[in-house]
């Protein structure tokens, strides 16, 4: 089968790959579409996730879709043609984290497109059956691969316990910005900003749901001005850029949340403790998401009209670096980027 691999930062290759037949439990599935995400971004222009270097030459992407092609021994209930999501996690079940409810954080998780866990740019892949998750007859690939990063942002509306009516700060409106705006629509919060220097995210932003979208210059005037000084219940840092965190701080009021969704360059990350302890927020962290991945097809099941705006771009895997040049340069009104093996 064909895949492409990241071979060194802005440098991805075509090649051969084997692949066996599914195993026991498994199901070997064609790989229709797969989303560009942040950190596919991060891992092929910085050379690493946060504080995880890259290992080449490795095989990103974790945000796919595709149609059964094969089953192995013991899988019933699904069928050869059988159209799904892929879950990229695999959890070991039983560790102390897994035995609690927090699988995200399995002490033993093998993410696949994390450097040794080849990712999903590749025509094939065999997959344990519980992480094919079936998507409905009208549904296209391209809709069931943003079934990943909603989950994500529904992961974080969960775990910051975002409330019907809560006024919200979404800072970023790239993809899982985006998304995150959308999850917050679905969940009835009340006023929804959204902070982003790019005017065509700021559209996109308020399209798929957003009650305003400001720069970031503004941000501040225009959110404490309009609650009155006392800024929002919760601000979800989903862009992790150098000033960002500190921004979801300012905009938050006393004894609010911030949720922090987006991955920071750096291991090491700059913001106003200062302000944090004197408002007494609570920093939430998200890491992934953890079995959310049901609702978020449900979501994009209930309102396709709300999502389809975001898929901006498709390219063959042929022009995968094209592909990247495009997201990670924010070119030609991407807001997210397809690729299809």
């Amino acid at each position: 089968m064909r895949a492409a691999e990241l071979i060194a930062p802005f440098t991805f290759r075509l090649t051969e790959m084997p692949i066996e037949d599914p195993g026991p439990g498994e199901v070997q599935v064609r790989v229709e579409s797969v989303g560009v995400c942040g950190s596919d971004l991060h891992a092929y222009a910085e050379g690493a996730v946060g504080g995880t270097p890259n290992v080449y030459p490795m095989l990103l992407g974790h945000e796919p879709a595709g149609r059964i092609v094969k089953r192995g021994a013991g899988v019933t209930g699904l069928a050869a043609g059988d159209r799904g999501a892929l879950e990229p996690a695999l959890y070991c079940y039983h560790c102390e984290f897994c035995l609690s409810g927090h699988h995200n954080v399995c002490a033993n998780l093998r993410f696949l497109s994390n450097p040794h866990y080849p990712g999903f740019f590749r025509e094939l892949v065999n997959l344990p059956v519980a992480n094919f998750c079936p998507i409905p007859a009208g549904m296209s690939f391209d809709e069931a691969a943003l079934a990943e990063p909603l989950a994500v942002a529904v992961h974080s509306l969960r775990l910051a316990s975002i409330r019907a009516g809560e006024a919200v700060a979404v800072i970023g409106a790239g993809p899982i910005g985006l998304l995150t705006i959308a999850a917050l629509r679905a969940a009835q919060a009340g006023r929804i900003w959204a902070v982003e220097p790019l005017a065509h995210r700021r559209e996109l932003a308020q399209g798929m749901g957003a009650d305003a979208a400001v720069e970031p210059g503004e941000a501040a005037e225009e959110i404490l001005s309009r609650t009155a000084q006392r800024g929002v219940d919760c601000a979800i840092d989903c862009a992790a850029k150098e000033d960002t965190t500190s921004q979801a701080i300012q905009l938050t009021r006393n004894a609010g949340r911030v949720a922090l969704t987006g991955i920071h360059a750096s291991a090491s990350v700059t913001m106003d403790g200062s302000a944090m302890r004197r408002k007494e927020l609570t920093l939430f962290n998200v890491r992934r998401s953890n079995h959310e991945t049901e609702e978020a097809l449900e979501l994009l099941h209930a309102h396709p009209s709300w999502f389809r705006p975001l898929l901006t771009h498709t390219r063959a895997m042929e022009c995968i670096d094209e592909a990247f040049a495009i997201a990670s340069e924010y070119r030609d009104g991407v807001g997210k980027m397809m690729v299809r093996p």
